[in-house]
């Protein structure tokens, strides 16, 4: 391509002169930025520059996001091949491919074709052999942090505890997975206190969700990591209702159930050396002539009780149920639950930023590790045993709503489920909704979390760090 009157054009033989084609823009090269210039008839329509800022893993992620957003609307077939020789670690492939996907992400039930359109297909070009060799991981963590944001983006007239273990039922059959569902009578016959009060007031009862993933060779020596999920599939706030407009996105109140599910399911495709149970505490909040009333007090599994103080803390009291079944009949070496647990995390971190809670210094600095490699930083919070009397009770062994600082009270409520196990606690309330179009996220459900967790389990040893291996 070659400056001509009218600006830069292809010459006969079809070469491109990039930098003249960059002056045209003002294209600077700064991560992000995505110009896209249309060609003559013939098999490329497009040719778009992509500013890979200094290459490193964060940046290529931000490149690929703009480049699927400069593509999806714009080539008819929505298909994009890619020319570079710097996409070519297994740290950058994974960035890459995050943002190409996941910056393509679009949901909607409309009755006409006019909305959003997905990308098809991207192809890399020019790839070395360990960069090719990253790519099914790379694809199988995008996927998984896709599957996250549309399960949590389904609407609540569908998404139900029982359509939520349906969904886990395909996962299992599809990934090899062991699964087991309880339902309501079985919640309460065995003892599930938290999640039979939450789910009774619903004209769709609640569900605890197992799948469990075994890995290939693995012995009894072999560590065991427990996944807890919220999975409130929509959330009223029951009796103590929750203004109008705070019900607005509380079809996304299982996020972290949303995000288990997904993350089993891509275990054996990053190959996941540690046996994994994933645990859905699923229920709808509602409101009926059975609901669940401040003042009552909840029978947990194992014994614990609880006063409810307030019915719109109602997360912490179906993970609590699934934290103490998992301590006492699963035993693992370490439980990691998963929630969009309280708006004191949002004015805490801003909706950019998970916080985390970590009773293991050597966990926590490998989540924190994690996040900022799979591109969703977490803050370590603390669990500062100070605030212990804000969830005390006169009637039960705890209050479930003891106020403020919210993030910090909310934790120390479940931390005596853990029964001592090591225990991360990730309350993604902060960034489980993204209000804008933000490079690799899109409006809306973010998934966040299935990328950090899939990029820590990933790792050769995942757990040494816990069980001294």
């Amino acid at each position: 391509m070659r400056p001509g009157a009218d600006g830069p054009v292809v010459d006969p033989a079809g070469d491109v002169d990039a930098a003249a084609l960059a002056a045209l823009y003002g294209a600077t090269g700064k991560v992000g930025e995505a110009f896209a210039h249309p060609l003559p008839e013939g098999p490329v329509r497009w040719l778009v520059l992509v500013g890979l800022g200094d290459g490193s893993a964060h940046s290529l992620r931000r490149a690929g996001a703009a480049l699927a957003r400069a593509v999806v609307d714009r080539h008819p077939q929505r298909r994009a091949s890619v020319a570079t020789t710097v996409v070519d670690g297994p740290e950058q492939v994974r960035a890459f491919v995050a943002g190409a996907m996941l910056a393509a992400f679009s949901f909607d039930w409309r009755s006409t074709n006019d909305g959003p359109r997905r990308l098809g297909e991207v192809r890399l070009i020019g790839l070395s052999d360990q960069a090719a060799a990253e790519l099914p991981t790379a694809v199988a963590i995008g996927h998984a942090s896709w599957r996250a944001r549309l399960l949590a983006t389904v609407p609540s007239q569908v998404k139900n505890p029982g359509w939520l273990a349906e969904q886990a039922a395909v996962i299992a059959a599809d990934a090899g997975l062991e699964f087991r569902v309880w339902d309501e009578q079985a919640l309460t016959e065995e003892g599930f206190g938290g999640i039979a009060a939450v789910g009774r007031a619903s004209a769709t009862p609640p569900r605890l969700i197992r799948l469990d993933y075994t890995p290939v060779g693995a012995t009894r020596r072999t560590p065991h990591l427990v996944l807890v999920g919220k999975g409130i599939t929509f959330d009223t706030g029951g009796l103590s209702i929750k203004p109008a407009e705070a019900m607005a996105t509380m079809k996304r109140d299982m996020t972290g159930g949303g995000i288990v599910l997904a993350v089993l399911a891509a275990l054996a495709e990053v190959g996941c050396p540690v046996k994994v149970t994933g645990l859905v505490a699923a229920a709808e909040n509602a409101i009926s002539g059975d609901a669940m009333r401040p003042g009552d007090v909840i029978r947990h599994y194992g014994g614990r009780t609880s006063e409810v103080t307030n019915t719109d803390a109602e997360g912490r009291l179906v993970m609590a149920d699934a934290l103490a079944y998992a301590a006492a009949e699963i035993k693992p070496d370490l439980m990691v639950d998963v929630a969009t647990l309280t708006g004191a995390m949002k004015v805490a971190l801003g909706q950019r930023t998970g916080g985390f809670f970590a009773t293991d210094d050597g966990v926590a600095d490998l989540i924190s590790a994690a996040g900022t490699a799979a591109g969703e930083p977490v803050w370590r919070m603390p669990l500062a045993s100070v605030y212990a009397d804000r969830i005390a009770s006169k009637i039960a062994d705890a209050d479930n709503a003891g106020g403020g600082p919210g993030a910090i009270t909310a934790a120390l409520f479940l931390q005596p489920f853990t029964d001592g196990v090591p225990w991360v606690h990730l309350d993604v309330a902060s960034a489980g909704d993204s209000p804008s179009e933000w490079h690799e996220w899109t409006t809306g459900p973010t998934g966040f979390g299935a990328r950090l967790l899939l990029e820590w389990l990933g790792q050769d040893a995942p757990l040494d760090v816990v069980t001294g291996g």
